[in-house]
């Protein structure tokens, strides 16, 4: 763990392959005491809130779609995965998280409070 500007990146995985993702390409991710959703797409790994800011649909529950977007369940909002801009028009932003995949092991940075 290494910190800065009241961010640490914690190591979740050795590497990719350890991720428990589900068929639809997601996974959740417990880190200090909240639930993240964890995605995969074309080989590239993210990390946003496990909740849809509209309605709070679990979003590890949605799915990617052909475009790399990620889809919410309940009202199939459409979600940048980087940057969490929804992109269906609705103008709701999906809190985001770096990752990074790194020679030793899979990290994710977060904000402490």
């Amino acid at each position: 763990m290494a910190s800065k500007n009241n961010a640490t990146w914690y190591k979740i995985a050795e590497n990719i392959e350890e991720i428990n993702f589900s068929s639809n390409g997601l996974a959740e991710l417990q880190l200090n005491g909240k639930t993240l959703c964890i995605g995969l797409f074309n080989k590239q790994i993210f990390a946003c809130a496990q909740k849809c800011p509209h309605a709070g649909g679990i979003m590890a529950n949605g799915y990617i779609d052909a475009l790399g977007q990620l889809v919410c369940p309940l009202h199939r909002y459409k979600f940048n995965p980087n940057t969490g801009k929804n992109l269906s028009g609705e103008g709701y932003y999906l809190k985001t998280y770096l990752i990074a995949t790194r020679e030793d092991g899979v990290f994710i940075r977060f904000t402490n409070p």
